[in-house]
């Protein structure tokens, strides 16, 4: 029988004591009557001492020397002269009597000591399993509210409880049930409870106290069994138990058990106050840290294009400056650079903040990639940089937002402005075995170390660099990058570049176009590329 459906021993009861002493002593009678009449045995009265030892280890003691004495009285009334009375004439015999019934007392207390340690050391084998396995379901949950459901089951199994639940609350008033092996059922209102008194020497006992405002109105005939969950003098709430009021009060093994059970769900109950409390300080010294380095970015980021604003335009108000046209068209020209870098700043951040909130939603339709790819290089301020586009014209048409994928191109050719070398490239391939097509920008920088490849398109990512680059951005650029390529249904990944520096390519699927006979151009149909990509979302 497994540990949590056994019950733990009960107490004995009269009828029980009673049936097996009869049972032992008529048992004994009739094999004394037999040992004397059969093969004449001159003093079998030893024998009662085997009805002595069935009591005593199963009952205890006082059952056991009731026994005794019965064996004692029985013998000198059915088998010493003269027959039938309680009248002993010889002293031989009054001597056998009296060490038989000495024998039998301390045979009697002997094995009801031996089998109290027996039973002792049951429960404390029972307790100790017990609390082994509560301490492993505590252990495997991640918190309290997931372990305590199966605690309170078990522990209704092994102290033969008939309800058993768990409350959370600084008073009885103000507890929330957390766990119930009854949850459909109403919790009871009793007259009066039974609590669990622990005392720091390790005493408890059982003390019955009214309840304010109880009238067992839903349960007269149910004693109601409180052990107080407490931490460090702190009361957290209550393991409640609910047993029929005929039946005994819960002995050691069942007392110690529930407590113990407070005990392990009280410092469950910290933990989880603990964990939480470290995950909200992570939490917010994470925002912090996250905030601070957004506002850095974002401030220098936006002042910069701003400042140049400023100056060319307060230089082309000064009257005392005489401009040549080129100069203005010049001025005109930073301007314009500058507006774009500050709306593709602000752009940026806005679709970062729809791409998690989930609300970017892309029109596909079939597009040119080599076009789109071409119109992103011309928009491209250089900043004197070579820039070449290696895009076959017989490219398949791919579906995309043409939109979006602009602005993925647009910001990772920034990147390569910003952090690469001399020469760019942008290349193409098609695959039409997955249904696929590749783009990728390519720079001949000092690239990005391969640990550092799989962070890229995290938010706020930067790489580590050396000392005297450039001022690092904002970490937000790659991070739209990867999830405009999602919203289309492609993907992105990075990987050095066969220029020495890094490569970041974006794959997106292809579309079919058919034609009719007589040159005109059907339903899309898309690609396996688009179908997987479907299917996965």
């Amino acid at each position: 029988m497994s540990l949590w459906q056994a019950r733990l021993p009960r107490r004995a009861d009269l009828v029980g004591v009673g049936a097996l002493a009869c049972a032992a002593l008529g048992a004994s009678t009739v094999t004394i009557a037999l040992l004397r009449v059969g093969i004449h045995v001159t003093y079998p009265a030893p024998v009662y001492l085997l009805a002595v030892l069935a009591v005593g280890t199963r009952y205890g003691t006082v059952p056991a020397m009731l026994t005794s004495v019965a064996a004692f009285l029985l013998y000198d009334f059915l088998f010493v002269e003269p027959l039938y009375t309680l009248t002993v004439n010889s002293p031989d015999e009054w001597l056998n009597l009296l060490l038989l019934l000495a024998v039998a007392v301390v045979i009697g207390r002997l094995a009801a000591l031996q089998a109290a340690r027996a039973r002792e050391a049951a429960d404390r084998a029972r307790e100790a399993e017990s609390l082994h396995e509560m301490t492993g379901v505590l252990a495997a949950t991640r918190t309290v509210s997931e372990a305590a459901p199966v605690v309170v089951r078990r522990l209704c199994e092994i102290t033969a409880m008939d309800r058993v639940w768990v409350s959370l609350g600084a008073t009885p008033a103000e507890e929330r049930s957390l766990a119930d092996t009854a949850p459909t059922e109403p919790l009871p209102v009793p007259g009066w409870q039974v609590v669990l008194q622990r005392r720091p020497e390790g005493q408890m006992r059982w003390v019955r106290t009214h309840v304010a405002g109880g009238g067992g109105r839903r349960a007269p005939r149910a004693a109601l069994h409180r052990v107080r969950i407490e931490v460090a003098g702190e009361t957290l709430g209550s393991l409640w138990a609910l047993r029929a009021r005929n039946e005994l009060e819960p002995d050691r093994a069942e007392t110690r058990i529930l407590s113990a059970a407070a005990d392990q769900l009280g410092q469950a109950v910290v933990r989880d106050r603990l964990a939480q409390e470290a995950t909200s300080a992570e939490i917010a010294r994470q925002s912090e840290a996250l905030k601070s380095a957004l506002l850095d970015s974002v401030s220098h980021d936006l002042r910069t294009p701003l400042a140049t604003i400023r100056a060319e335009a307060g230089s082309m108000l000064d009257l005392t400056v005489h401009w040549s046209a080129q100069e203005q068209r010049d001025a005109f020209e930073v301007i314009d650079s500058e507006a774009e870098r500050m709306g593709r700043l602000v752009r940026n951040l806005l679709d970062l903040s729809r791409i998690e909130g989930g609300a970017i939603k892309p029109e596909l339709e079939a597009g040119d990639a080599r076009e789109i790819a071409l119109q992103a290089v011309k928009r491209l301020n250089a900043g004197g940089r070579s820039v070449s586009v290696e895009i076959p014209e017989n490219l398949p048409s791919v579906l995309v937002d043409e939109v979006f994928l602009g602005q993925v191109l647009a910001n990772l050719l920034e990147n390569a402005v910003r952090y690469g070398g001399a020469r760019i490239e942008v290349r193409a391939r098609a695959l039409p075995e997955a249904g696929t097509v590749e783009l990728s920008v390519e720079d001949d920088g000092e690239g990005v170390p391969e640990g550092s490849r799989m962070r890229l398109f995290e938010k706020f990512y930067q790489v580590p660099r050396a000392a005297g680059t450039a001022r690092r951005g904002m970490g937000i650029g790659l991070t739209v990058v990867a999830g405009l390529a999602q919203a289309m249904g492609g993907s992105v990944r990075a990987g050095r570049s066969a220029l020495g520096g890094l490569a970041v390519i974006v794959t997106i699927p292809t579309v079919e176009i058919p034609v009719d006979a007589e040159g005109r151009s059907g339903e899309l149909a898309p690609g396996p590329g688009a179908q997987r990509a479907e299917a996965s979302q």
